[in-house]
């Protein structure tokens, strides 16, 4: 009997340390002394089945001596058995993902290169846009994976080793990069009743995720109506479109005449906005039929109408704000590091490397107040849309109201004293 029992455990052990039906590698005598988690994970996928590490990382590397010869893969290897899904992925932003850190070296060049280059910071979650070896940094560090090679794309939801689909269906799988200053998704998710629901009950399903929301029916491409800077043409609205003006002059891709300027071919590319109401409508009318699969048309309708909304009123206040600051530049109250001649606006996209405080506060409306805001209204998170979206809004517009009045007194007892 004891010997029974004694095979038996040897069993169990065994088909957890390596299941019968995965493909053994030569790598493993190797790598199960050195990295015994990534065995153990690969292992435990579905990949371990049919094939071996060579079909991600090529046979050239043998031993401890010539570790640079393994390749590292990219969608491209992916690709190879999930074409369905990697050109899906390819369609959408994500695979964009890497376009909004390059394409404003400004910003980007005032990081440190580990910030970027090395994943510390904001690309951390952007190398999802890192599509192969030859990926440029715009001059930060050459090609992305010469300074660092790990990041590439569907790892960021499957995680490497195991590469699990069970995985990446958890609404957690989103938690890394939809989180905190200006992208609180999982916050706003999880506190909302869709959360609650979903939390509560995970064997019935009831909430919905992320994933049934922004990936109907396990498409890759993951798309949605206002993008991440809330931000459409054209606008019927007369009003909103005044305030959407200010809004794309502050993001430079309008010129001080109201004028496309070149940064609006980078917005094109990043996919970052809708520019034809076909293009928006599109994108609306397909979360539209998602949501209507647990609610009523009329209840659909009226939330995103109050949504929308919400994005209005955020809007005025910012175009506001916006306009203050860029009253001062014009008259040479405060400083600019853009071009005062041509472009006496302040450019939103130096983020937070302004010189003063006033810039600051306009920072933080841009990609906090505002971007929770608008966030929380479509994840239905009523806390942050008031207490952390639009009631920060008016404060920090009611503070820079003060100082540039303090600013302006200050600049004429200084040109009266001359």
């Amino acid at each position: 009997m004891k010997s029974c029992k004694l095979l038996v455990l040897l069993f169990v052990l065994a088909f957890f340390v390596n299941p019968a039906n995965a493909v053994t590698s030569k790598c493993e005598e190797c790598h199960n002394k050195i990295t015994p988690g990534i065995v153990k994970d690969f292992n435990r996928g579905e990949m371990a089945k049919e094939m071996d590490c060579t079909a991600c990382h090529g046979e050239a590397h043998k031993n401890a001596d010539d570790v640079d010869k393994a390749t590292l893969p990219t969608i491209a290897t992916c690709q190879e058995c999930h074409s369905e899904q990697a050109e899906q992925y390819l369609s959408g932003k994500h695979a964009l993902g890497l376009l909004p850190i390059t394409a404003f070296p400004g910003f980007a060049h005032a990081q440190p290169t580990a910030f970027i280059a090395g994943q510390k910071g904001c690309n951390g979650c952007h190398n999802l846009g890192i599509k192969d070896e030859k990926t440029k940094n715009e001059g930060l560090a050459g090609e992305f994976r010469k300074h660092y090679k790990y990041g590439m794309d569907c790892q960021n939801c499957h995680t490497r080793h195991a590469f699990s689909k069970k995985e990446a269906l958890q609404p957690e799988a989103c938690n890394q990069c939809h989180t905190g200053f200006d992208h609180a998704q999982w916050e706003m998710w999880s506190h909302s009743k869709h959360g609650a629901a979903y939390n509560t009950d995970r064997e019935a399903h009831r909430g919905a995720t992320c994933q049934d929301c922004h990936m109907a029916g396990g498409n890759h491409r993951v798309m949605t109506a206002w993008g991440f800077l809330a931000l459409r043409l054209p606008e019927k609205d007369a009003e909103w479109m005044g305030y959407r003006v200010s809004i794309l002059k502050g993001l430079g891709v309008l010129d001080k005449d109201g004028k496309p300027t070149g940064r609006l071919e980078v917005v094109k590319a990043a996919n970052m906005v809708r520019l034809t109401e076909e293009s928006f409508n599109a994108e609306r009318e397909a979360m539209v039929k998602v949501c209507q699969q647990c609610h009523s048309a009329i209840y659909v309708k009226k939330n995103f109408e109050n949504a929308d909304q919400m994005i209005k009123a955020s809007d005025e206040i910012f175009a506001e704000a916006i306009e203050l600051v860029a009253k001062l530049y014009q008259d040479g109250i405060l400083k600019s590091k853009t071009n005062m001649a041509t472009f006496p606006y302040p450019d939103l996209l130096t983020f937070y490397e302004v010189d003063t405080h006033l810039e600051v506060l306009l920072y933080e409306m841009f990609m906090d107040y505002r971007q929770k805001s608008f966030q929380a209204s479509f994840h239905f998170m009523p806390d942050y849309t008031t207490w952390y979206g639009l009631a920060k809004l008016k404060k920090t517009i009611v503070e820079m109201r003060e100082i540039d009045k303090h600013m302006r007194m200050a600049h004429k007892h200084k040109a009266m004293a001359k």
